[in-house]
């Protein structure tokens, strides 16, 4: 059975964009997992500790027959193998490459390492916004079209 999932895409270390576009290629080689739909790059500023260069952020639609598990294990792959460790990185610090599961086929988890959808997407402009170029009215609570609008009348 394929599912459909989302994920949020960033990095503010080294060639950005090139680590990016390597980490969906190196994804999408896993058996298993096709990106469907990227978004365009946008460059934001950091979250997080000072001192952090901006970040270019995407978002991804993929067809997966991964379950929700092996889906983030195979994601978490894909970033050590562009430098990213995360045994010891500074919450919100600088990474190489970033990848945040969303939503997988609508379904709630809220287990340890894997909280689904993802808690705080509905309150991040830098994943709604490339999100809603490629799902403009998935369901966060409200859409993400509707979650991006509320965010922008704060």
């Amino acid at each position: 059975m394929t599912h459909r999932a989302f994920i949020a895409i960033g990095s503010n270390l080294g060639p950005r964009h090139a680590t990016i576009h390597a980490g969906l290629r190196d994804l999408a080689r896993v058996p298993g997992i096709r990106v469907v739909r990227l978004s365009s790059l946008i460059q934001t500023d950091p979250v997080g500790p000072p001192g952090q260069g901006p970040y270019l952020n995407a978002a991804a639609e993929l067809a997966t027959t991964l379950d929700p598990h092996t889906l983030l294990d195979a994601m978490l792959a894909v970033e050590r193998a562009h430098g990213r460790d995360r045994s010891g990185s500074e919450r919100w610090g600088p990474r190489t490459l970033d990848l945040d599961l969303l939503w997988y086929d609508g379904v709630t988890l809220d287990e340890p390492g894997l909280t689904l959808p993802h808690p705080r997407m509905a309150d991040r402009p830098f994943v709604l916004r490339p999100l809603a170029e490629i799902a403009p009215d998935l369901p966060v609570g409200r859409t993400v079209r509707a979650a991006l609008r509320r965010l922008a009348e704060d």
